[in-house]
């Protein structure tokens, strides 16, 4: 495996350590579709910024925070954005958001919230699409996870990890890698998770939480969204409507692994997963071959994320469906002849 290394300046480590002391107050918004990269990340934070007495909260930004990702240590003390009162802050620090606009409510409801000037911003994330929009930005793409840049950064501060900031760095890293099984991996993303693990993360307690277990509203959503599965060229593909998620009593977050299941079929290039929403259709899609960047294919409309898993929002409902699925199959044939 090629070893991917990077690091983090000293200098930039030491300017966002300083800004983040200086501030009275500090949101930690997750972006929406919170998952175990985003929460496990902003909590480590979280947990971190208490070592040296800085006041912070951490903010589900779309107002639905899943039952799986409820284990994680101080998962209990995050505001919920709708409806836990909004506390007031001078700063934000936004990490594993490749975009401003990925904040669900809390940025559709006022935008200027993250315009940079009203409030400054600190950015920490590992998408390759990330505009570096922040007054300071930590942005590396070859990181496995933003947890795993969270991990770099507390050794710079001098940060004791914990039992409970291990736990949420290692989820991190879990969530993204698959459980260290993404192409994202390398030798020094399994190094990081071991010394997690010395420093008393429970490896077992994540992947039970994240890969095994499951509420029978899951296996009834799943059952669903297999049994209409459609190809569209290479594309292989199915859709989660809300009527759905009505019958089988689900929360949008239980079809989350679907996506990566469809990516593993023989003859598909790539894999989406549609759900349906007030605005049209969230798309999530996954490739595992390195000819289909599906980060591109997603900045063609407005999204972003990995080459290899990567999202965006297409609106204008069936007819604005169908019009992005003949266009990433065209995409996908176009990438792989070049």
């Amino acid at each position: 495996m090629e070893r991917k290394d990077w690091h983090i300046d000293d200098d930039n480590a030491r300017a966002c350590l300083d800004r983040l002391r200086e501030s009275s107050m500090i949101c930690i918004p997750t972006h929406q579709n919170i998952d175990a990269d985003g929460f496990g990340t902003a909590l480590a934070l979280y947990h971190a910024l208490r070592q040296f007495k800085v006041n912070c909260f951490v903010l589900v930004s779309d107002g639905k925070l899943p039952d799986s990702l409820r284990f994680l240590p101080g998962s209990s003390q995050a505001v919920i954005y709708g409806q836990d009162e909004l506390p007031e802050y001078d700063l934000l620090c936004m990490v594993d958001c490749s975009d401003r606009r990925r904040l669900g409510d809390f940025y559709s409801d006022d935008p200027s919230r993250v315009d940079n000037i009203t409030t400054p911003i600190i950015n920490i994330d590992h998408h390759i699409t990330n505009d570096h929009f922040g007054v300071i930005n930590i942005v590396e793409p070859r990181a496995a996870a933003t947890a795993e840049i969270m991990t770099v950064l507390l050794d710079h501060w001098g940060v004791e990890k914990s039992v409970t900031i291990a736990q949420c760095l290692l989820a991190g890293i879990y969530g993204d890698t698959l459980g260290l099984r993404t192409e994202s991996t390398t030798s020094r993303t399994m190094r990081m998770a071991a010394d997690l693990v010395d420093a008393g993360a429970n490896p077992t307690s994540i992947t039970d939480a994240l890969f095994r277990l499951k509420p029978a509203s899951t296996v009834c959503l799943w059952r669903h969204a297999l049994g209409n599965v459609e190809w569209t060229g290479a594309l292989i593909w199915t859709t989660i409507s809300r009527s759905m998620l009505e019958e089988c009593g689900s929360d949008p977050s239980e079809a989350e692994g679907i996506v990566n299941f469809l990516a593993g079929t023989h003859g598909s290039r790539a894999a989406a997963i549609l759900h349906e929403n007030e605005h049209g259709w969230r798309v999530s899609m996954r490739s595992m071959t390195s000819d289909v960047d599906v980060a591109a294919i997603a900045a063609e409309f407005g999204g972003g994320g990995h080459p290899r898993a990567a999202g965006c929002q297409v609106t204008d409902g069936e007819q604005g469906r169908n019009l992005f699925l003949t266009t990433v199959a065209e995409r996908i044939a176009r990438q792989q002849a070049v």
